[in-house]
């Protein structure tokens, strides 16, 4: 089937789920949890509050997410076609234009939910989405490279997330140190979107998409990805322990160090223990985001 399915035809429940994916929605969820944590000394906790953030949780992963996946559906349903044709617009099961209104809608929905929960929400928000639609849609298409891309994807899922996290916990801008954090998460995310990138090392050649392991190689791409993941976070553990905690600071090392175990068998194939890789490093990357944040409330709180 078909890019030309009947105008008319209207796409089940399912097929719109399909396209929201919710297997993605995880990574700024967490990183949305990690900036309310992170200014929860900000705040008084009282059924407001969790209500405010169980409403950011779902804005940044179903709404303002689910709307990115939309977004780059819509305008990888050519290349789709040809790679996935199971995904619910070539299939037909998200007929006519149905999948650029969602992604239109569901961008819109976002922001509007967004904007009740703030100003400085509501302008990361509209920030994430210029980066959603910059990365799929033309001129720009910024995953036609893999810096350029990796970055956008990077500083919505991590950054953004969670300064929006800190933002709807703090009622405002967050402390900058919170700010700073979130930069630094979010550039060692760039190296966690390059993982990504060496299962289709062929296609993008075909394609013309610049990915890092396309202009580089395997074997570069995977360093640069691993030093693009583990700077960050020496640089994270460094800060802690500037700031007075020594034990939190210690942990994300340690953290650190077992990756860096994890990063000399992933050099040995880079390509076949890719996923691997984002399964286990990526783990401890993302666990050590979370003890950063209760290392932050604490600094914040003492």
């Amino acid at each position: 089937m078909t890019l030309d399915a009947p105008a008319s035809a209207r796409p089940s429940a399912s097929a719109a789920l399909e396209l929201l994916k919710p297997i993605t929605w995880f990574a700024p969820m967490w990183a949305f949890a990690c900036g309310a944590i992170s200014a929860r000394s900000s705040a008084t906790v009282d059924p407001g509050t969790v209500t405010t953030v169980i409403a950011g949780i779902v804005l940044a992963g179903p709404l303002l997410c689910g709307a990115s996946q939309a977004v780059n559906d819509w305008f990888d349903r050519h290349v789709d076609a040809i790679n996935e044709p199971q995904r619910p617009i070539p299939s037909g099961r998200m007929p006519g234009r149905s999948g650029l209104y969602m992604a239109i809608g569901w961008t819109a929905l976002s922001l509007l939910v967004a904007w009740l929960l703030g100003p400085v929400v509501g302008a990361a928000s509209l920030l994430g989405c210029v980066f959603a639609w910059a990365y799929s849609a033309p001129p720009l298409r910024l995953k036609r490279n893999g810096w350029w891309g990796n970055a956008a994807v990077a500083i919505s899922y991590e950054g953004l997330a969670w300064f929006t996290g800190a933002a709807v916990v703090a009622g405002g801008l967050p402390d900058m140190r919170i700010v700073l954090l979130a930069y630094l998460y979010s550039v060692g995310a760039h190296g966690i979107m390059t993982l990504n990138d060496f299962k289709s090392i062929e296609g993008d050649t075909a394609l013309g998409v610049r990915t890092l392991p396309v202009q580089y190689g395997v074997s570069a791409a995977a360093l640069i990805a691993c030093l693009v993941m583990a700077l960050p976070q020496a640089i994270v553990g460094g800060l802690l322990a500037a700031w007075g905690e020594p034990i939190y600071a210690g942990v994300v090392v340690v953290l650190l160090a077992a990756q860096s175990v994890l990063m000399r068998r992933f050099f040995a194939d880079p390509r076949g223990l890719a996923p691997w890789y984002n399964a286990t490093g990526t783990s401890l990357y993302v666990a050590g985001m979370m003890v950063s944040a209760f290392a932050l409330s604490a600094v914040l709180g003492g």
